[in-house]
């Protein structure tokens, strides 16, 4: 299904496309019950949690959550989490927090771990929309007490600090292209990587994070020109080097096509052995509202013909996997 536009959306065109809709005839009333059914027997009714909040759109869960405390004085997140467990309950209370929460909260857990997950940070932070970054770190410091730029700044260094709180900025401009200025931005870029000796990541970072998608674009498409064909990316492989280079290379590649980006990350999270979970549910939770539908038929591509539902279905399995598919 495609609906209208979120504004700053990355994609490959103006409108969304989400797997997860509004359901028609809602009634946050009757889910309430159900939920609180649901919780009520010898152990928990998952199915229905499931048929609940892996069907409702972001604002009729969010209603639910609120009326849910008016009625039974509860509140819906606490009780979800000490009536689900493990990978599951991961969905769940992800679905349960307005996205905002959820987004800070991953920012938060990121920072938090044993070493901080830079990955996360990355995923967040490049794909989110200068409106998304405004509310996450609104919503970190509600919930945190802590500035959020502040914590990233003290759990990263180097290059790497300075791109994730140039994202956190949210100064992207929305301007349109100028070819004389998308010349004049590849060639710097070519002279701050291939064309010296080391690589003047400040540079990357002034224009990567600072100018508008539509832009952007002509500037890669006027570095294959400088470079003799060769891709900017490929000169970010080239130059840098770990989270540094991710975090470019996710800029890169989100500008370029979004849905593909995601896609690949997706991939990534499933292949090989073992499957990196926290990645898994952050991605199918806030991308089911946005554009998940394009995402899927990208992961064909990526996977060579498998749908994200069978690589799922596969690497998951009880409700933690129904729940993932039912967003999908």
């Amino acid at each position: 299904a495609v609906v209208s536009t979120q504004s700053g959306h990355y994609g490959r065109g103006e409108a969304m496309a989400p797997t997860l809709l509004p359901v028609e005839d809602f009634d946050a009333e009757t889910d309430c019950n159900k939920i609180r059914a649901a919780f009520s027997g010898v152990g928990t009714d998952e199915k229905t949690l499931i048929d609940v909040l892996c069907k409702r759109s972001h604002d009729q869960r969010m209603a639910i959550a609120k009326l849910y405390k008016t009625m039974f004085g509860k509140d819906l997140v606490k009780d979800v989490k000490s009536e689900t467990s493990s990978n599951f309950r991961e969905v769940m209370v992800s679905l349960c927090n307005s996205r905002a929460n959820f987004l800070a909260r991953i920012c938060r857990n990121a920072i938090r771990g044993a070493g901080t997950s830079e990955g996360a940070l990355i995923n967040v932070l490049v794909g989110g929309t200068k409106q998304d970054i405004a509310e996450i770190k609104d919503a970190y410091t509600k919930k945190y007490k802590k500035s959020l730029e502040e914590d990233i700044a003290d759990d990263t260094s180097g290059a790497l600090k300075h791109v994730l709180v140039s994202l956190l900025q949210g100064n992207r401009c929305e301007e349109g292209v100028s070819h004389e200025q998308a010349t004049k931005d590849a060639k710097e870029l070519f002279n701050a990587g291939k064309g010296m000796w080391g690589t003047k990541e400040s540079t990357f970072n002034k224009i990567l994070v600072s100018r508008s998608p539509a832009h952007l674009k002509r500037v890669f498409n006027e570095y294959r020109t400088i470079a003799s064909g060769d891709d900017i990316e490929n000169a970010i492989k080239g130059e840098m080097s770990g989270d540094t280079k991710n975090a470019f290379l996710g800029i890169v590649r989100v500008i370029k096509d979004a849905e593909m980006y995601f896609a690949e990350e997706l991939y990534k999270s499933m292949k090989g052995i073992g499957t990196n979970d926290d990645k898994l549910i952050r991605l199918v939770v806030w991308r089911s509202e946005i554009d998940l539908a394009e995402i899927k038929e990208c992961f064909k591509i990526v996977s060579k013909g498998k749908t994200l539902e069978d690589f799922i279905s596969g690497d998951c399995s009880g409700d933690y996997k129904r729940s993932l598919v039912a967003l999908c």
